[in-house]
């Protein structure tokens, strides 16, 4: 594919241009508080028949050729293999599946070490980093920085462990994620690994790891001991390619089980919070998958269910912590590259930035409202009509599903009876119900019986579904902790440099 990459990548906020890949992977976030995008995407297309007779790797091998502009097709071979080819995930020939439940489909992508959708990109970020670094000669070491709400953390942690040259940091809100997700991450291994809890929710954490990237003085001071700051969340572009591969994969995966033809439109549930997961499909759509409607499905934190319906993004809202909290974000970051795809107005998208920081909201015009909801429909669950959608799909299909998918299959049981829409839909199933085996357990069976725990939750689970406990969550209630550092939003940057100066020690 040819393709036409003249301002490679640029900063949604319009200060930075003709950025490459490896630029936009290392630094993460732009000098400007912006997020790099591909500007040449809309050049881009994929021929789906191409791709009919390739494997998973052999897809992304593809779509990253067209999307890492610096980087050779040999270099992103040898990131693709280390990825998805050498035994991390439960399938060595296939890291998701496409299960059929009910009248929709479900994309599996919690195969991978730590049972969640991050896997499908955080097993080849820190590949795209290294290799980044070469293409760039960096001479300094790089230091991942990164913000959770629960999966992410242990994803990064996970793939960054003891790569040379790299070390990371992850922050999480500590009573804002399961008791199997901390443990996750908690227990995590490696010289060049810490994890940080912080006193407040995804929002203050995430916002406090934005202003530790936007702090020049101390950016300053740790390049001058050596140091780079970049990022594993969804804002690094790094983060947001891989995830495109899978819609396009699982689209092939329908044509090969005749459950469409290809070229017939397809409609995708995504359970959202941060908007990068969705926003993958956006990019998919952008360059070629014949998809119909992208389905926005958010839990009582429905600040993207109104911003759809209204056009008016608002922060200033009650918090609710849910059985699905990686979704309990008031501040989706990846909204930012859809804003400047239907704007194409820089300044308009920092200025929305800026109102949204200063005012806590901001609205956009009706032109650009009507452009998101062509393709973009939002709704929304509550506990309640969460924990119902699991019952419903275990007891009526013997299929289980954790509190994320079940927000997304709710959310399309209600998108089916305002539209009557009976476009094939696939569901992005995005965790193993096992990561919150207390709410799954509870939603389908009632209270748990007295004496359990948290972990032994994971086998009573097992036994009352016939279903198997995962083999990277087998064993995790007997893993030592190696991590129980907690501070507050304002010491951040304190723990930061305290992690460095031991790894300089």
């Amino acid at each position: 594919m040819q393709i036409d990459y003249r301002d490679h990548y640029v900063s949604t906020r319009g200060r930075e241009q003709n950025i490459t890949a490896s630029q936009a992977i290392i630094a993460g976030l732009a000098k400007d508080g912006g997020l790099y995008v591909p500007s040449f995407i809309r050049n881009c297309h994929f021929d789906i028949q191409s791709l009919m007779s390739k494997t998973y790797s052999e897809v992304a091998q593809t779509l990253f050729e067209a999307f890492l502009d610096d980087f050779s097709p040999e270099q992103i071979k040898v990131c693709v293999h280390g990825a998805y080819q050498t035994g991390l995930f439960d399938d060595a020939k296939c890291p998701v599946k496409v299960q059929k439940a009910k009248d929709r489909y479900f994309l599996e992508l919690y195969h991978g070490p730590t049972c969640a959708f991050k896997d499908m990109a955080l097993t080849i970020l820190p590949h795209f980093t290294t290799k980044a670094v070469d293409i760039q000669n960096v001479n300094r070491e790089i230091v991942i920085l990164t913000a959770t709400s629960g999966d992410t953390g242990k994803a990064a942690l996970s793939g960054f462990c003891d790569v040379p040259g790299i070390d990371i940091i992850v922050y999480y809100p500590k009573d804002g994620v399961s008791a199997v997700q901390e443990k996750q991450m908690l227990t995590q291994g490696g010289d060049n690994t810490c994890v940080v809890g912080v006193r407040g929710n995804f929002d203050d954490t995430q916002n406090g790891v934005k202003k530790i990237f936007s702090d020049q003085a101390l950016n300053a001071k740790l390049e001058d001991q050596g140091f780079l700051l970049s990022s594993a969340n969804s804002i690094n572009i790094g983060r947001l390619l891989p995830q495109v591969v899978y819609y396009y994969y699982s689209y092939c995966e329908l044509v090969r089980n005749d459950a469409i033809q290809c070229g017939d439109p397809v409609n995708f549930v995504v359970p959202t919070g941060n908007f990068g997961d969705i926003l993958a499909g956006y990019y998919a759509a952008l360059t070629g998958l014949p998809v119909h409607r992208l389905i926005c499905a958010s839990n009582a934190n429905r600040v993207l269910t109104d911003f759809f319906e209204t056009g008016e993004y608002n922060r200033n809202r009650d918090f609710y912590k849910t059985m699905s909290p990686s979704m309990d974000i008031l501040i989706s970051s990846n909204l930012e590259r859809l804003l400047y795809d239907v704007s194409k107005d820089t300044d308009q998208v920092s200025d929305w930035m800026a109102t949204l920081q200063e005012d806590g909201h901001y609205t956009i015009p009706e032109a650009i409202k009507a452009k998101t909801r062509k393709i973009f429909w939002g709704g929304c669950a509550n506990e309640e009509q969460t924990a119902q959608a699991i019952s419903d799909m275990f007891k009526q299909h013997h299929y289980l599903i954790d509190p994320h998918t079940a927000v997304a299959s709710h959310v399309y049981d209600e998108y089916l009876k305002n539209t009557a829409d009976e476009t094939t839909t696939v569901v992005l199933s995005t965790a193993s119900p096992y990561k919150f085996a207390n709410h799954v357990y509870r939603s389908i069976f009632g209270e748990i019986p007295e004496g359990l725990d948290d972990f032994d939750v994971l086998s009573a689970l097992s036994a009352a579904t016939d279903t198997a406990v995962p083999k990277p969550l087998a064993d995790l209630a007997n893993r030592p902790n190696r991590h129980n550092q907690v501070c507050s939003v304002n010491e951040m940057d304190r723990s930061l440099q305290d992690f460095l100066t031991r790894i300089k020690a």
